[in-house]
């Protein structure tokens, strides 16, 4: 939570410019208080695996959260029970018709990045799902496919495809340690990588809203903040579970590909044994902070968002 202070105090300045959260008593008097609604727009074909990590994170701040989960209208997994869909998600083009809106949304990854983003099934309807946050969301977190959909339907920069697959674990350099999105942030912090594409900086670099927040030398930018269209974009996965790099490795092996092996995961590079978590504390500093940023800016009556 904020620390709420006095606007002229002089520690107000020196603790905002070093990244702790702030809250004058103007903002605090004019803030009601309500559930914030967080959507979660989930493309992975594990539904339940997704839905596991992303809550854990965005309920982990001491604000009562509403989580609305979401798909896409006329794609189907088969990896998740039709009665769990049925039960838990409403299709987009229900949620585009009510005409609610949100504090919060995210937009998940998804398994499809060898494809062309204009040859992926939903396309068009994703197309509107961005148009959509415009009016209808405060801001938006686009993570990994999501996050590339997002800058090449806004900004047109295309993902590249890598030679061999970016997996495993990689150092991140903190680039805008004043951000209120790395605030708690280490100095570098190791992020779980998992991906056959990649976004160039010098493409980012062009954009005057688009500003990289955590990057590797290795594997490139990470974090982006958009200041535009009031969203932020990570391509790498802060919200993986301890064996996700495991399950995606072992599953390679059991389907008799030559998978590339997991850098920097297992101990000693041991695949016997049980590798260690080192991006946790992070991932959860990373979704509070975005939870925390929006709950200062968003507005108490929800028919304002987007206006």
């Amino acid at each position: 939570m904020p620390i709420k202070i006095p606007a002229e105090l002089p520690a107000f300045d020196v603790l905002k410019k070093e990244g702790v959260m702030v809250m004058s008593e103007h903002q605090a008097s004019h803030q009601d208080i309500r559930p914030l609604r967080i959507g979660l727009l989930n493309l992975m074909p594990k539904k339940i695996q997704t839905e596991n990590q992303f809550a854990r994170l965005i309920g982990a701040t001491p604000l009562q959260i509403e989580l609305s989960l979401i798909r896409m209208s006329d794609h189907h997994t088969k990896n998740t029970t039709a009665k769990h869909m049925e039960s838990f998600y409403r299709p987009f083009s229900e949620v585009f018709a009510s005409g609610e809106k949100f504090d919060g949304l995210v937009i998940t990854g998804a398994p499809i990045e060898h494809l062309d983003f204009e040859d992926v099934d939903y396309w068009g309807e994703i197309q509107t799902v961005f148009d959509w946050t415009q009016t209808h969301v405060h801001s938006t977190f686009g993570v990994c496919w999501g996050g590339m959909a997002m800058l090449k339907h806004f900004y047109g920069i295309q993902k590249k495809m890598l030679e061999t697959k970016a997996f495993g674990c990689f150092r991140h350099r903190n680039l805008v340690p004043s951000s209120q999105y790395l605030r708690g942030f280490s100095d570098d912090c190791v992020i779980p990588v998992s991906r056959w594409t990649e976004i160039l900086q010098r493409d980012l670099d062009e954009k005057n809203d688009l500003v990289t927040l955590l990057g590797s030398n290795e594997v490139g930018p990470c974090l982006v903040e958009d200041k535009k269209n009031r969203a932020i974009y990570i391509f790498n996965h802060l919200e993986y579970d301890s064996d996700t790099l495991r399950q995606e490795y072992d599953r390679d092996l059991a389907s008799g590909r030559d998978p590339e092996f997991p850098e920097n995961y297992f101990p000693n590079d041991d695949p016997t044994k049980a590798p260690l978590n080192r991006w946790r504390s992070h991932g959860h500093l990373l979704y509070g902070n975005w939870i925390n940023e929006i709950y200062q800016t968003t507005y108490y009556d929800l028919r304002v968002i987007g206006s």
